[in-house]
């Protein structure tokens, strides 16, 4: 019987069977045509496959096996200096009168402050504010004055000083003492002793880990950290301001906490 012929998309013969069928011949013919397409493809795609891994190697952009792992260092300090909070407050019936008021006891507060040994830099203007002040009669509102308020930072390097300072302030005119914190003025030493740690323990985290996965670590492909402090905060309002006694102020110790996070390369 004869074959039949039929054309393939690209214009080549196909030479079939009477059953329709494509003949031994054709699909010989149909096979070492693909296998030299993909043997064209091989050779024209594999070189830029090639060129671009090398270029990854180059630029570090190769994927790494890498272990993430978190450390901890924590150091404990006494505090070296306090940042007290003081402020003066007054009304009057006239936003002049009060601001005149105002100044009058701030600077006889700020002359108490420098009396006891900190410097004028160590002074910082924090807040001045002026509201109105109103009494009330069921729905009507009348007004009756103004508040004037003005508040300083005070930065005590000397922690003796720490109860004199506001004792004095007190007597000289100051109408709230907002708070202490205290801290560690130049905390390097004590960041880079926790930072030490934090390395210490996220290596060994590292170590666990891969010698449980058979792997070993050869270096280290990024490190973050993040820096905080507790700083501990007395509440002078909770103390009793009105005895003769010098106010008592504890420091306490200041806790510097670093954490990291460590990609540790493994092979």
């Amino acid at each position: 019987m004869n074959d039949s012929n039929r054309k393939l998309a690209g214009g080549a013969a196909v030479t079939t069977t009477p059953q329709g069928r494509p003949s031994w011949l054709t699909l010989s013919r149909a096979i070492a045509v693909t296998a030299a397409a993909a043997l064209l493809i091989g050779i024209v795609i594999g070189p830029i496959i090639a060129d671009n891994h090398a270029e990854g190697v180059a630029t570090g952009n190769v994927p790494e096996h890498v272990i993430n792992v978190s450390g901890t260092g924590i150091v404990s300090d006494a505090p070296d200096t306090a940042d007290v909070s003081l402020g003066v407050s007054v009304t009057r019936t006239t936003a002049k009168e009060a601001r005149t008021a105002a100044g009058t006891e701030m600077q006889s507060v700020v002359a108490s402050i420098k009396k006891n040994g900190v410097a004028e830099k160590d002074i910082v203007t924090t807040n001045v504010s002026l509201s109105p002040v109103y009494s009330y009669s069921g729905s009507t509102r009348r007004l009756t004055g103004y508040q004037f308020s003005n508040t300083v930072k005070v930065t005590v390097r000397n922690l003796d000083d720490v109860p004199a300072v506001i004792d004095d302030a007190v007597t000289a005119g100051a109408t709230a003492v907002n708070g202490i914190s205290f801290r560690i003025d130049d905390p390097t030493a004590q960041q880079n002793k926790a930072r030490e740690l934090a390395m210490a323990d996220a290596r060994a985290r590292a170590d666990t880990l891969a010698r449980v996965a058979g792997v070993k670590i050869k270096g280290v492909a990024a490190i973050s950290e993040t820096v905080s402090s507790y700083v501990p905060v007395y509440d002078y309002a909770a103390a009793d301001a009105v005895k003769e006694a010098s106010t008592p102020i504890q420091s306490g110790t200041t806790e510097i906490k670093i954490q990291v996070t460590v990609a540790y390369l493994i092979g």
